[in-house]
């Protein structure tokens, strides 16, 4: 019984390359560059394990992934949380919530918590607002990060 896209083959030895190892969850593939290398991937919200994982959609994309730790590196957290509606921030948080509970597959196991990055308010990891805007998230940061790092053009494959 299981509802979650496992990812291809060829995806799971990208991205274990580009993170530097292997993704403790199961995941799949949701946004790619042009040329079909992963961008985003969506994780299962438990690891393989059964340990909760909040962060249901991850950015792996090493170009995109330098430029927004570049970011974070010069106060871009706070900067960005001060620059957003604290109201439209917590709206995304609560949609990124509803959407990791309708991909979760173990409801015996503990729930993931919190909105984008595993928080609840505010501003935690750049990296995952960015992703959560480019698999389509009405997210006000990462709306703003896109428009500050740049975003390439992408293709998002399925998502839920």
């Amino acid at each position: 019984m299981t509802t979650f896209n496992d990812a291809l083959p060829d995806d799971e030895a990208a991205v274990t390359q580009l993170l530097g190892r292997p993704v403790a969850a199961r995941f799949a593939v949701v946004v790619r560059r042009t040329d079909g290398s992963p961008v985003v991937i969506e994780n299962e919200p438990h690891l393989r394990d059964g340990t909760p994982l909040p962060t249901l959609f991850w950015l792996v994309d090493r170009e995109l992934l330098e430029a927004v730790s570049r970011l974070e590196s010069t106060g871009g957290v706070h900067r960005y949380e001060d620059l957003v509606d604290p109201e439209e921030l917590d709206a995304a948080h609560a949609a990124y919530a509803r959407r990791r509970e309708s991909a979760v597959v173990r409801r015996d196991l503990v729930q993931p918590t919190g909105g984008v990055a595993g928080t609840r308010r505010g501003v935690k990891c750049l990296h995952a607002h960015l992703a959560y805007f480019l698999v389509g998230g009405q997210d006000p940061v990462g709306a703003l990060v896109a428009a500050e790092v740049g975003v390439p053009p992408l293709v998002i494959c399925e998502v839920r």
